[in-house]
């Protein structure tokens, strides 16, 4: 009895491995390669990861990004995320809940979401949270009078620049920059980073892809 359940869990091992080893990575460079879920300018990139819940224990967290652009191995996306009308609270860590998340999958091309420039989301009067919707931005950006949903757009004066020489815009460029290669080969989000060196390296913090949208 015991020798069978060990065959049965060795078996049940060697399906796992083959899955995630063989199978995984083809189904990903066969829909990878297809019009609809292509990596480019605008595509909607799905992720799950697990993540602190604000105390000691993890919790699951359900990610919805834009890629914003595009440079040589650079893939800068931003997160979708809803503005705050009135007192409304909006999660600060810029996660949704699985149910959005399960929404959007299957509904992402149907939702208004507005490309909104972070100069105009952080530039506004001092004081004033970035979060939150204002007469400002409806008359600059009025498709938001029908959804609240954002992500932060790179500005025009500051698409495909150089990599800045000073240490905090450095910083500031590097913020969900990921790797184009990772994701093309493996399905996988690896973030490009600034590690006490003056040249930006690749982040050892691996997560995986759900899915890739246009």
């Amino acid at each position: 009895m015991k020798k069978t359940l060990l065959i049965i869990v060795i078996a049940l091992i060697a399906v796992y491995v083959v899955k995630r080893m063989v199978v995984d990575p083809y189904l990903w460079k066969k829909a990878i390669a297809t019009p609809e879920h292509a990596l480019k300018l605008g595509s909607f990139v799905f992720n799950q990861r697990r993540g602190h819940n604000g105390s000691q224990s993890m919790e699951n967290q359900y990610f919805i990004l834009k890629v914003t652009e595009i440079q040589g191995d650079y893939v800068r996306m931003a997160v979708i995320r809803k503005l705050k009308a009135g007192d409304q609270i909006v999660q600060g860590d810029f996660s949704t809940t699985k149910q959005a998340y399960e929404e959007a999958r299957g509904n992402i091309k149907n939702l208004v979401i507005t490309g909104i420039s972070r100069d105009d989301l952080y530039g506004r009067r001092t004081g004033h949270d970035p979060l939150q919707i204002d007469d400002t931005l409806l008359e600059k950006y009025p498709a938001l009078k029908t959804s609240r949903y954002y992500f932060e757009d790179v500005p025009e004066n500051k698409r495909n620049r150089p990599v800045p020489g000073d240490r905090m815009e450095r910083e500031e460029y590097f913020t969900l920059v990921y790797s184009k290669k990772e994701i093309i080969e493996h399905g996988k989000l690896v973030g490009w980073i600034l590690n006490n060196s003056p040249e930006p390296e690749l982040s050892n913090i691996v997560e995986n892809i759900d899915l890739i949208l246009n």
